[in-house]
C-alpha cells in the first residue's frame, strides 16, 4: 500500500478509525490531542505528513466538541504541509438544521460546510447525510456513502417472508423506496405530524400492512419516539413484526428505554457512532469495509459507484 496515504482519528471515532485502518492495511497514524485544564485541545501531528494523503477520521455528533477537534485537526494538518487532506465523517451533525423551517433560525449544516472548507479540507467523505442536498453546500467534493451497501446484504440473509418497507415518515421516503426496489418489495409510509422537536403529535399509516413482516428504514435513530410508535401503529394495522434499519445510532433522552419497551423485534444501526449503552434489542453493523474501499478508491481516483448496491436490483 502506497505510503502517502496516512489515516488518523479524532478522539471519539478512534474505535472506527482503528478498524478502518486495518482493513485498508495501513497502521493508524500517530496524532496527541491534548487538553488543558480549561478543557481546550491542541491536536498535534506526531509523524510528518508533508506531502502526503490525510484522511481524518471524526464523526461530529454532541458534543460541539467532537466537530471543534475535527476542525482544527484539519488546520493542523494544513499547516504542516498535507499534500491533500480529506474529512472522513461517518456521521455527519447538524445535518437536520439544513434550511430555514421557521423565522429566525440558522442553516447549521451551511455553517458545518462553511468551517470545513476554510479550515483546509479538500474532500469530505461521509455517510447518509440526513439531507442528501447537503452536499451542494460544499465547494468542494463530496462522497457520500449509502448505508444501504451495508442493509441490503444482512437483510438478504435473513430470508424475510411476505416482506414490506415502510418509511417512519415522509423524509424517509426515498431511501425506503431505493431498497424497497432493490427486494422488488412494497412499502408504506408513516406520516407523523410534529408539534416541537423530538415530540411526534400523530401519526397515520399509508399503506397495507396486514400479514406482512415490515422493515423500517431510516437515516437517524434520536430518541426512538418516532420509530417506536411507527412500529406499534404497524403492529395495530396487522403486521406479523417490525424491524427496524437506522444508520446512525444517535440514540439521546429515554431511546434505549424506548427500544427496549417497544414492539420492535430488533433496531440495527451502523457504528458511526459509538452506543452509550448495551440493549438486547440492537444490533451494531460495522462500516470500516466500505469506507476503507472509498478511501482506497479516492486515492486511486477510481469510482466508488460500484459501493451503492441499491442501484442494481435483486435478481
Amino acid at each position: 500500500m502506497d505510503s502517502s496515504v496516512k489515516i488518523f482519528s479524532g478522539t471519539r471515532s478512534q474505535y472506527l478509525a482503528e478498524q478502518i485502518a486495518k482493513t485498508y492495511g495501513k497502521p493508524l497514524g500517530l496524532i496527541d490531542i491534548p487538553k488543558f485544564s480549561d478543557g481546550e485541545f491542541q491536536p498535534v501531528f506526531k509523524e510528518s505528513i508533508r506531502g502526503d494523503y490525510v484522511f481524518l477520521v471524526q464523526s461530529t455528533f454532541a458534543p460541539a466538541d467532537n466537530l471543534m477537534e475535527l476542525l482544527l485537526m484539519i488546520d493542523a494538518a494544513k499547516r504542516a504541509s498535507a499534500g491533500y487532506i480529506t474529512a472522513v465523517i461517518p456521521y455527519f451533525g447538524f445535518a437536520r438544521q439544513d434550511r430555514k423551517d421557521k423565522p429566525r433560525v440558522s442553516i447549521a449544516s451551511k455553517l458545518v460546510a462553511n468551517l470545513l472548507t476554510t479550515a483546509g479540507a479538500d474532500r469530505v467523505m461521509t455517510m447518509d447525510l440526513h439531507a442528501p442536498q447537503i452536499q451542494g453546500f460544499f465547494d468542494i467534493p463530496v462522497d457520500h456513502l449509502d448505508a444501504s451497501a451495508i442493509f441490503i446484504p444482512y437483510i438478504e440473509q435473513l430470508n424475510i417472508e411476505n416482506l414490506t418497507f415502510a418509511s417512519p415518515d415522509v423524509g424517509s421516503t426515498n431511501r425506503t423506496r431505493e431498497v424497497a426496489q432493490y427486494f422488488g418489495a412494497e412499502m408504506v409510509i408513516c406520516d407523523k405530524e410534529r408539534k416541537r422537536a423530538n415530540e411526534v403529535a400523530s401519526m397515520t399509516v399509508i399503506g397495507d400492512v396486514t400479514g406482512r413482516n415490515v422493515v423500517l428504514i431510516d437515516d437517524i435513530c434520536d430518541t426512538a419516539g418516532t420509530l417506536t410508535k411507527s412500529a406499534a401503529m404497524l403492529k395495530e394495522r396487522g403486521a406479523l413484526s417490525v424491524t427496524a434499519f437506522c444508520t446512525h445510532p444517535v440514540l439521546s433522552g429515554k431511546a434505549y428505554e424506548n427500544i427496549e419497551n417497544s414492539v420492535l423485534e430488533k433496531l440495527v444501526v451502523c457504528d458511526t457512532i459509538p452506543l452509550k449503552q448495551p440493549c438486547s434489542k440492537i444490533e451494531v453493523l460495522p462500516t470500516a469495509n466500505l469506507f476503507a474501499i472509498a478511501i482506497r478508491n479516492t486515492f486511486e481516483n477510481k469510482s466508488i459507484s460500484s459501493l451503492f448496491l441499491h442501484s442494481k436490483r435483486k435478481g
